[in-house]
C-alpha cells in the first residue's frame, strides 16, 4: 500500500480553512450573486451536473421483472421498493461531525424503541411484500448485544436475498466472524480518512486502527468487495480521495466517496462540498484506465473500475446528480417510524399501531399509503438544508 502522502503539519494547516474553503460550486454562488442573480438550487445543480454524467439511465420499469412485488411497496411512480434499512440503534461509539451535533442528540427512550421481536415481525412483512435487501444500520448497529440474534432471524427470512450492514467498525473485528455465520452477506465500513489525526478529529474519539483492522478481518474472511464509506469534504479529507483509491489496487476494496449531505446539526456549508465532477477530475489525473461498470437501474452509485486494480471506486451524487428516479429504498427508524425518502421530513409510526395490536393487513395499509406518498424526487441542496430533519444518527446512515 502506497503511504498516506498528507502530513499532520499540512493537515492542521488546511483545517484553518475548513470552514471558508473555497470549490467550484461557492466560486459560481459568489459570481452570479456578485451580479444580482437569483441563483437557483436547480441551477446549481444543472451547472455541476455537466461533466461525468452518468452513463447508465435508470430505468425502474424494467428493475424487477424476475421479482415481482406487491402493491404496497409501489409508488405513483412506477418505482418498486425492494430495498429496506433498518436503523438498530440511535447510540453510537463515535461522535462524527457529519452526523451529529458537539453537543450530542436526545435519544429515544428504550422503551420507545423497536424490540428484537418487533424488527422482525416488520422486516418478514416487508420481505413477504417483495422486499429482498436489508441493510442494518444505526448509529451504531454492532454495540447492540443481541446483534447476532438479530442478524440470524433476519437472514432466515424467505425470500431475503442479501443482508448488509453499515458500521463504523470500531467493535466489528471480533464479533465478524459469528456475524457472517449468522447471515450477514453484505458489509459497508464507514472511514472518512487514513490519517489518525484527521479521524480523531472528525469523530471526536480514537479508533482508526481499529476501522483499518476490521477492514482487514473482512477481507479475510471473504467478503467481497468490503466496501468503504468515505464522506468527502473541502478542507477535511478532499486531499486524501488519490490515497484512498489506491486503496483498490491490491485489496478487493470498493472505495465509495459520498458527496457531503446536509442534516440537523452537521452545520452544512455549499463551501465544504467537493462534487462528484471535482472528485473525478481528482482521480483521473492521476489514475489512467478507468471504466465505467454498468450500473444496475436502482444503483445509488455511478460505479467504475481501474485497470490493474483488484478493487473499485464509486462515488454517491445525492446533491450533484440524485437518482430519484430509480430508488428502491425505505428505511425503518430505530424508534419505529416508517420514513419512504432520506431527505423527506415525512415519517409515519409502525410501532404504534404494532403495539395497538394491528394486524398484518392494517400494517401493510399504513406501509403501502405513505410509499404511494413518495414525490418523485427529492428537493435540491440548498432547499434541503433548509428543511427540517433529523440528525443522520436518529435517521441511519
Amino acid at each position: 500500500m502506497r503511504p498516506c502522502i498528507s502530513s499532520i503539519a499540512k493537515w492542521h494547516s488546511r483545517l484553518r480553512n475548513f470552514s471558508s474553503a473555497n470549490c467550484k460550486v461557492a466560486s459560481l454562488i459568489l459570481h452570479e450573486t456578485s451580479n444580482g442573480s437569483n441563483l437557483s438550487s436547480s441551477h446549481i445543480d444543472r451547472t455541476v451536473s455537466k461533466m461525468y454524467a452518468t452513463s447508465c439511465e435508470k430505468s425502474p420499469a424494467d428493475a424487477h421483472k424476475d421479482n415481482p412485488v406487491s402493491d404496497m411497496l409501489s409508488d405513483s411512480f412506477g418505482r418498486q421498493h425492494t430495498y429496506l434499512r433498518i436503523s438498530l440503534s440511535e447510540r453510537c461509539n463515535l461522535r462524527c461531525q457529519y452526523c451529529m451535533p458537539a453537543e450530542g442528540v436526545e435519544l429515544t427512550p428504550t422503551p420507545q424503541l423497536l424490540s428484537p421481536n418487533e424488527i422482525v415481525r416488520l422486516a418478514n412483512l416487508f420481505v413477504s411484500s417483495g422486499v429482498s435487501k436489508i441493510r442494518l444500520t444505526g448509529g451504531e448497529p454492532t454495540i447492540r448485544k443481541d446483534i447476532e440474534e438479530i442478524c440470524l432471524q433476519l437472514s432466515s427470512l424467505s425470500g431475503l436475498k442479501t443482508l448488509a450492514m453499515t458500521t463504523n467498525g470500531i467493535t466489528l473485528a471480533n464479533k465478524l466472524p459469528r456475524l457472517k455465520e449468522c447471515g450477514l452477506s453484505l458489509l459497508n465500513i464507514s472511514l472518512d480518512t487514513l490519517v489518525p489525526a484527521k479521524f480523531e478529529f472528525m469523530s471526536r474519539r480514537k479508533g482508526h486502527d481499529r476501522v483499518m483492522k476490521a477492514i482487514d478481518a473482512a477481507i479475510e474472511l471473504g467478503y467481497n468487495p468490503v466496501k468503504v464509506n468515505c464522506v468527502v469534504m473541502r478542507g477535511f479529507n478532499d486531499d486524501e480521495i488519490c490515497d484512498f483509491v489506491e486503496l483498490t489496487r491490491e485489496k478487493p476494496i470498493n472505495i465509495r466517496f459520498i458527496e457531503f449531505m446536509p442534516f440537523d446539526g452537521n452545520v452544512w456549508k455549499v463551501k465544504k462540498l467537493v462534487p462528484y465532477s471535482e472528485m473525478m477530475d481528482i482521480v483521473v489525473k492521476q489514475f489512467t484506465g478507468l471504466e465505467r461498470i454498468k450500473d444496475d437501474p436502482t444503483e445509488t452509485a455511478k460505479n467504475f473500475r481501474i485497470e490493474g486494480h483488484r478493487g473499485t471506486v464509486s462515488f454517491i451524487t445525492s446533491m450533484t446528480e440524485h437518482f430519484c428516479a430509480g430508488c428502491n429504498r425505505l428505511r425503518l427508524l430505530a424508534d419505529g417510524n416508517f420514513k419512504v425518502c432520506l431527505f423527506g421530513p415525512s415519517e409515519v409510526s409502525l410501532r404504534d399501531p404494532l403495539r395497538s395490536g394491528a394486524d398484518d393487513n392494517e400494517l401493510r395499509e399504513i406501509i403501502g399509503a405513505a410509499v404511494k406518498r413518495k414525490k418523485a424526487s427529492h428537493a435540491g441542496m440548498f432547499d434541503i438544508a433548509k428543511t427540517p430533519n433529523r440528525p443522520m444518527i436518529h435517521i441511519g446512515g
